[in-house]
């Protein structure tokens, strides 16, 4: 009887070895479509914080020129710098911080003020006039169209 037990257990650890776990070759295939999709995801979430960016300059030019006016209806000019707009003679600051910001690629944007009119420019991610994509540059000027 001991010798039928026996052989009954030696068959069933037969059946399960050879049945468990993954081939080399399956784990292969699953970690090469993993990282397809990861740089798929990658792509599409790197062209996103691109957009990002833009929208945040934007948004912050356009904040620039709703205070630049408040700055015009006190004064009854535009200030020759942005950085008059938390600094003047009033002490009044237009802006909801204590300093003018940057843009979002941390460099300064540019101002000039022409009698009745104004513009803003944030060069883009290069910093430089010009460019295309994320280094192409966003004016006032090209938002009061919008």
């Amino acid at each position: 009887m001991m010798e039928s037990r026996q052989g009954i257990e030696d068959e069933r650890a037969k059946r399960h070895s050879g049945q468990s776990g993954f081939t080399l070759v399956e784990l292969m295939v699953v970690i090469a479509i993993i990282a397809m999709l990861a740089s798929i995801v990658g792509v599409n979430v790197l062209g996103a914080l691109g957009d990002a960016d833009r929208a945040t300059a934007q948004a912050q030019i356009r904040t620039f020129s709703t205070a630049l006016v408040s700055y015009k209806i006190q004064f009854n000019k535009f200030p020759g710098k942005l950085n008059e707009l938390v600094q003047n003679s009033k002490n009044r600051n237009f802006l909801d911080s204590k300093t003018v910001p940057m843009d979002p690629w941390g460099n300064p944007y540019t101002y000039k003020s022409q009698g009745r009119n104004f513009t803003i420019t944030s060069y883009g991610a290069d910093g430089t006039p010009g460019g295309v994509d994320d280094d192409a540059d966003i004016s006032s000027d090209d938002l009061a169209d919008e």
